[in-house]
């Protein structure tokens, strides 16, 4: 029985899935694209581990993540209670976007991966999981705790040059839930045989170069389901707005990207973190913080912080630039490393919330009244905006634009 059809949605070519072996990748011939993986683990083993997560992710926000020790002065923070502190500080922004990238979006997600499941096992519920998985897919890149854990262990290395660090319950348990979601997120519910669809049948002789475009058909970027362009306003499946391409993709990424390099030079001239103690006050911008790491002798950290929260937004915003630009101007040759260069951007943009994460913990944690306290300073809300803007750029421009121009498939 012939494999269902795929659509690449980097250059829109045209496939039909065939099996691999676990662990294995089926790539798009014409971009690079990984359309595919051999799943490892079946619905059951990813059931577990989505429950595991769960339980997780309650202990990790139940408990203290780190105690920290001043002169027989004794604080400690939690996760939610870090997003207190900024609400209460006035930064609401910055609270509102660290809330929602570790607490919310984690959850829902794992609640959903969790519904998803269940309701894939259950002939009672098996419809609404086209449903469920547009909501997996448009939630997973809003989700962070990998990046809040790297923001953890860099604010105890500054931490423990000043004062004593005790790791609590949740520092551990947010360690296990950062590999719990390694799996889970690197695991394809649209694999699952619920999510093949039966009906999948395209014109003879589709061959890997066609697009979808070419051979009237569009794809929902949500559930994978194809359908004729002709006839399909909406996905059948799941009910996600159906478009050739993006609708006005390229003035959305321009209002983005403008907006973003707006915000770009007060996000690092503004001060991220105000420190008040009995030695006087002090601001810190992100420069001064990788200064700051680079005297202490932590090279590789002000290393890390220098490349995901100076070099990654300015890249994004050079390359988001350059690849709007090669769209209105038709730019033909370098397609395929065109859309390399926007799948490291939607790979890596993320990480600049890096240095939000770590301002975070530090407001939580370092709150001692009149020996020292810590308070989120305006650069924080103004460089959050700019990873938050950059990421709504890429997600808004069609990497399928580059291609369009191209009038050989073959080409690129």
């Amino acid at each position: 029985m012939a494999g269902r059809i795929i659509v690449c949605h980097h250059c829109d070519a045209v496939y039909r899935q065939v099996p691999i072996a676990a662990g294995q990748k089926a790539r798009c011939l014409r971009c690079g694209t990984v359309l595919y993986r051999g799943q490892r683990l079946g619905p059951s083993q990813m059931l577990a581990l989505v429950l595991a997560a769960l339980i997780t992710f309650v202990i990790a926000n139940a408990f203290p993540i780190v105690e920290l020790s001043i002169q027989g002065a004794r604080s400690h923070a939690t996760l939610f209670g870090s997003v207190t502190a900024l609400w209460r500080g006035g930064r609401q922004l910055v609270a509102v976007m660290v809330g929602a990238t570790t607490l919310l979006a984690p959850m829902v997600d794992l609640s959903l991966m969790l519904l998803l499941l269940l309701s894939a096992s259950s002939a009672r519920h098996r419809h609404h999981f086209a449903y469920l998985l547009r909501l997996v897919r448009t939630m997973r890149p809003w989700g962070m705790i990998e990046i809040f854990m790297l923001g953890v262990l860099v604010s105890l290395v500054k931490l423990s040059h000043l004062a004593s660090v005790v790791p609590g319950i949740a520092l551990w348990a947010f360690c296990a839930l950062t590999l719990l979601l390694a799996f889970v997120v690197s695991w394809d519910p649209e694999e699952m045989p619920e999510a093949a669809n039966e009906k999948d049948e395209a014109p003879g002789g589709v061959e890997p170069v066609r697009t979808a475009a070419q051979l009237g058909l569009v794809a929902c970027h949500h559930c994978g389901e194809v359908s004729a362009a002709t006839n399909a306003e909406r996905c059948p499946r799941c009910a996600a707005p159906l478009h050739s391409r993006h609708p006005a993709s390229l003035s959305h990424t321009w209002a983005f990207l403008i907006a973003a390099a707006l915000l770009y030079l007060p996000a690092n001239i503004l001060p991220v973190m105000e420190t008040s103690s009995l030695f006087g006050e002090s601001h810190d911008t992100i420069m001064s913080g990788i200064v700051y790491f680079w005297h202490s002798g932590s090279q590789g950290l002000a290393a890390l912080i220098f490349t995901v929260s100076i070099l990654v937004p300015m890249l994004k915003l050079g390359v988001l630039s350059f690849l709007a630009i090669s769209v209105q101007f038709r730019l033909v040759h370098g397609a395929r490393q065109r859309t390399t260069l926007f799948r490291w951007l939607e790979a890596i943009g993320r990480w600049s919330m890096l240095d939000i994460f770590v301002v975070a913990l530090m407001v939580g944690l370092v709150r001692f009244r009149s020996l020292a306290v810590i308070e989120a300073g305006p650069g924080a809300a103004a460089f959050g905006a700019v990873v938050v803007l950059t990421m709504l750029a890429a997600r808004s421009f069609d990497p399928r634009l580059i291609w369009d121009n191209i009038e050989d498939p073959d080409v690129g």
